[in-house]
């Protein structure tokens, strides 16, 4: 793949859509400003820092310092593939770190073949190796300054996606509001971080090293990011869509005890990991569909990453028949519960785990999926209408369904009902509901509702939109915002409460209504929005339909 250089140029402020901010926070002064008003700084002895490996140089930009692609793994192609991640290799002279690591191994044919979700979601993708493990940090200063440190885990389920995938993952923005260091990571994904192959005569923490290599990130915070200005006794890690589902694998991780402090989970949760007899079985069907014996791991390795990706795609397919009699709905690779690297008990069920220490925010957006965003059409469709799209998924329940929503919902169009079905917070207060379970560290739940005046209105709160508001970037994300004066002022908010919880626990403070933690009995919901109200399941009657 090419490099996305037209993003990094309007990263460094050169770009036509930085240029057009304004008095946006992007275009704040430089702490080294100079009479020409320069904003990038690199050199000798500019952004020069220590890690346990060696030196490294990255550049500062408008007083945030960068350090992008900084190894804190060893290159996981061959006989490292499948096995936990190796620390890499020291280096002696200073290594550059200005640029963005690579992509983990997918699928990258035709990524941006949907001209629309291209342009919506703003693609950065770089080039893609097995030499992934790498992270990026935006600091204020490398000094002894003790700072929060976030830890950002993308998105992508457990198979696509990267660090800087969207350009409202950028850590700058927050690090200079908050005073904060900001990091986020690239780990193994799909068959190359979750291939179970113990039964094959693999590793046995095969099928869970992409989650490792997410512990080897946190441990590489715990011994740097003091060097940075970070404090390592205070790091909180966040993550949306498949990155949620991270956050609360990681909270159910043994190895991960004591690497991070707070948890922030965006539209994606998980309560237990893929059931271990499934996922040694399709290891077994790996090797068969590759022609190879059980104990043959060492030829599985020298495969090339491409031709791997497809063996492991028709292994899925051919063992989907045996999966279902297993009753796995979902099956492919992701985190496995294996007892050993992962928790094989339902997650937080454990009073006494480490995870009921952590406070945790739970949050998910009104229209995760919405129908209409590039069909039109589908805003006139009825309530009728709506009853026999969701009937596939739904059956014989869809029509009482319709109606829970619409009468809990009554101002919502039709088209608004059949968006909130589809998106549902069903995984999310039964993950919220487990947490609390654990009668220790607060959990605060939240429901993004905050529409972009952009494709006619038809985008709606969608899957993704929330990440660049608590990021401070609703004038870089462009696409998810249009930008402007109305979505900085709920930014605002949101990012200074979200800053408020990785400082102390509570994200109260910061410009909301009076957060309170989460009850079952109450379902205390923060509704974000350009007028902000904590409500009691907001949605109750509607859930109640879905069972």
């Amino acid at each position: 793949m090419k490099s996305n250089r037209r993003n990094f140029i309007q990263s460094l402020g050169l770009g036509a859509a930085t240029l057009s901010l304004g008095s946006s926070p992007l275009n704040s002064p430089s702490a080294a400003s100079s009479n020409d008003d320069q904003l990038l700084f690199v050199g000798d002895n500019i952004a020069v820092a220590n890690t346990e490996y060696g030196k490294i140089r990255g550049f500062l930009l408008r007083g945030i310092n960068q350090f992008l692609g900084i190894p804190y793994g060893a290159d996981t192609s061959g006989k490292n593939r499948f096995m936990p991640p190796v620390k890499p290799e020291p280096w002696k002279d200073i290594k550059p770190t200005v640029w963005w690591g690579n992509t983990a191994p997918q699928i990258m044919e035709k990524r941006y073949a949907n001209a629309y979700a291209s342009f919506v979601d703003h693609w950065n993708y770089d080039d893609v190796s097995e030499d992934c493990l790498k992270l990026n940090v935006w600091t204020p200063a490398i000094d002894s300054g003790k700072r929060p440190v976030v830890v950002w885990l993308h998105g992508g389920g457990f198979t696509n996606g990267n660090a800087i995938e969207q350009d409202g993952y950028h850590g700058e923005n927050l690090s200079r509001l908050g005073n904060i260091v900001f990091c986020s990571i690239n780990h193994r994904l799909g068959p190359f971080g979750y291939s179970h192959l113990k039964a094959a005569g693999g590793h046995p923490h095969s099928g869970n090293v992409g989650n490792l290599d997410m512990v080897a990130a946190l441990e590489w915070v715990k011994n740097n990011i003091a060097n940075f200005g970070g404090d390592p006794n205070n790091v909180t890690i966040i993550g949306q869509s498949g990155g949620g589902a991270k956050v609360t694998s990681l909270l159910n991780m043994p190895a991960a005890k004591g690497l991070f402090h707070k948890a922030v989970a965006l539209s994606g949760t998980s309560l237990t990991g893929v059931n271990k007899d499934y996922a040694e079985k399709l290891g077994l069907k790996v090797m068969e569909e590759a022609g190879l014996k059980p104990g043959e791991i060492d030829k599985l390795q020298q495969i090339p990453w491409r031709e791997y990706i497809d063996i492991t795609t028709r292994a899925v397919e051919k063992f989907a028949e045996e999966a279902k009699k297993m009753n796995i709905s979902r099956g492919g690779f992701s985190p496995v519960a294996d007892g050993v690297t992962m928790n094989d008990q339902p997650f937080f069920s454990d009073p006494n785990h480490f995870s009921a220490d952590i406070p945790l925010i739970i949050n998910t957006t009104f229209h995760e999926a919405s129908p209409s965003r590039t069909d039109a059409s589908l805003e006139e469709i009825t309530l009728a209408g709506v009853v026999e799209k969701i009937k596939p998924r739904f059956g014989a329940d869809a029509g009482k369904i319709v109606e829970a929503y619409s009468q809990n919902f009554p101002k919502a169009k039709p088209v608004e009902v059949w968006a909130m079905i589809l998106s549902n917070r069903k995984g999310a207060i039964a993950a919220a509901d487990a947490k609390v379970s654990q009668r220790k560290a607060p959990v605060y739940v939240s429901w993004f509702g905050w529409q972009p005046p952009l494709f006619d209105g038809r985008m709606r709160a969608f899957h993704c939109d929330d990440i660049c508001f608590w990021f401070y970037n609703t004038d870089l994300m462009l696409t998810h915002t249009g930008g402007g004066k109305r979505p900085r002022a709920l930014s605002t908010k949101m990012a200074k409460s979200f800053l408020n919880f990785i400082k102390t626990g509570n994200p109260n403070g910061g410009g909301l209504p009076n957060w309170k933690p989460y009850t079952k009995e109450n379902g205390e919901t923060m509704i974000l929005d350009d007028a902000c109200a904590l409500l009691n399941n907001p949605d109750a009657m509607a859930r109640k339909a879905l069972g």
